[in-house]
């Protein structure tokens, strides 16, 4: 199937309240453009200057998500259009992305990376750690960052029971969340091997790659 009808035959499958964030990484302006033309405009990059050169390139009403893990000598530029970040996994870069927004007068949307999985590759805050960064007086400073929710990436496993345990615990903790930031709506959670399990523990955001523009070479 094309592009466009691996886009379609997704939305088809999605909730309405599901955002879905199409992963471009990698991928071509070529590609892009198939996915743009079906009036899809939320894209996803895992590399700041891949995505800095796409945004230079591609039209200006498509939304960028930083889906990757974050280099602070990166934020500066993607500051000015980044529409969000997904994997903020440290107060140090909270604080960069506070600076950079500083300097551009811009309020930059961001969501706290959480560490699930059991897998040591992955990136993110511990529940104790999350703790002390919403208790810090650091945080309150923070003028020009917005947190929008959180994020967090379950094992790469088979095991359905343990994705579905790791995205549960996730929904936990963003509800509790909400409790201290009641603005948050965002959870985003799921990739193209398990979004309907992703979905079904209250997911609001997907970010699916490969079922829209096939495996990466």
């Amino acid at each position: 199937m094309s592009i466009a009808e691996n886009l379609k035959k997704i939305k088809n499958e999605l909730p309405e309240k599901v955002t879905l964030v199409a992963v471009s990484k990698t991928k071509s302006d070529k590609e892009i453009l198939q996915a743009y033309e079906t009036g899809h405009r939320i894209f996803g990059e895992n590399k700041v200057q891949e995505m800095a050169e796409k945004w230079a390139s591609l039209p200006k009403d498509i939304e960028w998500h930083m889906i990757g893990h974050v280099q602070r000598n990166k934020v500066k530029y993607m500051a000015p259009f980044v529409s969000l970040i997904h994997g903020v996994d440290s107060l140090k870069l909270l604080k960069e992305v506070n600076k950079q927004g500083k300097k551009i007068n811009r309020v930059i949307p961001c969501l706290l990376q959480i560490f699930i999985a059991e897998e040591e590759t992955k990136f993110g805050f511990d529940e104790q750690e999350l703790q002390s960064l919403l208790a810090s007086d650091e945080l309150k400073d923070l003028s020009h960052v917005q947190i929008k929710g959180l994020m967090g990436m379950a094992t790469f496993t088979d095991n359905k029971e343990q994705i579905r345990k790791e995205f549960q615990s996730l929904k936990t903790m963003f509800e509790a969340l909400k409790t201290i930031l009641p603005d948050i709506s965002i959870l985003s959670m799921g990739m193209s091997g398990d979004f309907k399990i992703a979905i079904e523990e209250g997911s609001t955001m997907v970010r699916i790659g490969s079922s829209i523009f096939g495996a990466r070479p």
